[in-house]
C-alpha cells in the first residue's frame, strides 16, 4: 500500500497494538507491517486465525528499514519473511500461510479443487471490482467526473450485492459456518465501511433492515457476514482505533 499522509499514527492503537505488542519477539517468520493498511490486515488476520508464531515489524513509512528494503527495494506492506526470503503481495501471502502451515490453526482453503479455484474467483472479485469501487465512491468529487455520487455509491452497492448473492444461504460466513480465507480477504474494507457516512453526503446508505424490497433476502445475507465479521476475534484484535484512521481517510 502506497505511504499515508505525514501525520499519520506511528503504531497501531486500541486491542491492535495490543496483539501487535505480543509479537515483538524475535521470529523466523517477520511481518512487515503497516496498521493501517487493510491489505496488511489481511495477512495479519490470517496469522492470527492458524496462531502461527511470527514477530510483527511496524513499518514507518518515511523511515523504512533497511531490513525491508533488503527483502523489497519496493519497501511496501505487507512484506513477510520467509526462511530469510521475501514474499508480498497479500492474497498471494495468504495462500502460502495455509500451504506452508497447514497444520496450524483452522482450514481456510477448501480441499476441493473446484472450491478452491471458486474462492480464488472471488477473491479476485474482492480485489478487482470492490476494492476500487469503495475507493471511487471514497474520493469521489463533484464535477471532477461524470459520474455522480449516487452513480458510484450505486455501482458500489452493486458490488456487494453480488458478493451477497454468492454466498452460502445460511453462513454466516462466505462459505457456510466456519470463516474461510475469502472472509479475510474482504474484511478489511468490510469494517472500514463506516468511512462512507464519515465523509460523504447521503452515507453508505445500503437498505435498511426490511427496506430491502425485492432483494431483502440478498442485503439480509450481507447483513448477517458482515456482523459475524465485525465481532471475529482475529478482525477486530488487528483493528486500530477509528479516530486513528480519520487523516487517511480524509485525505
Amino acid at each position: 500500500m502506497p505511504p499515508p499522509d505525514a501525520d499519520i499514527h506511528p503504531t497501531a492503537t486500541g486491542l491492535a497494538k495490543q496483539t501487535a505488542d505480543k509479537h515483538k519477539d524475535q521470529q523466523p517468520l517477520v511481518l512487515y507491517a503497516g496498521w493501517f493498511c487493510p491489505f496488511v490486515q489481511r495477512v495479519w488476520t490470517v496469522l492470527e486465525e492458524k496462531n502461527i508464531p511470527y514477530q510483527y515489524v511496524e513499518v514507518n513509512p518515511y523511515h523504512k528499514p533497511d531490513s525491508l528494503l533488503k527483502l523489497n527495494p519496493r519497501g511496501l506492506v505487507p512484506t513477510l519473511q520467509y526462511d530469510n526470503k521475501p514474499l508480498y503481495e497479500s492474497t498471494v501471502v495468504c495462500e502460502f500461510l495455509e500451504e506452508a502451515y497447514p497444520d496450524h490453526g483452522s482450514k481456510l482453503l477448501p480441499l476441493d479443487p473446484y472450491q478452491r479455484a471458486m474462492s480464488r474467483i472471488w477473491t479476485d472479485f474482492v480485489t478487482s471490482r470492490i476494492i476500487p469501487s469503495f475507493h471511487r465512491f471514497l474520493q469521489h468529487q463533484s464535477g471532477q467526473t461524470s459520474s455522480s455520487l449516487d452513480d458510484v455509491r450505486s455501482e458500489f452497492h452493486g458490488h456487494l450485492k453480488q458478493f451477497a448473492e454468492a454466498m452460502d444461504k445460511d453462513g454466516p460466513y462466505f462459505s457456510g459456518k466456519e470463516p474461510a480465507l475469502i472472509d479475510f480477504i474482504a474484511a478489511p474494507w468490510a469494517v472500514r465501511l463506516w468511512v462512507f457516512d464519515h465523509f460523504k453526503n447521503g452515507g453508505l446508505a445500503l437498505p435498511a433492515p426490511g427496506k430491502g424490497g425485492e432483494d431483502e433476502q440478498t442485503w439480509a445475507r450481507w447483513r448477517k457476514w458482515l456482523s459475524a465479521i465485525e465481532s471475529r476475534k482475529s478482525i477486530k484484535e488487528t483493528t486500530s482505533d477509528t479516530e486513528h484512521y480519520l487523516p487517511l481517510y480524509k485525505r
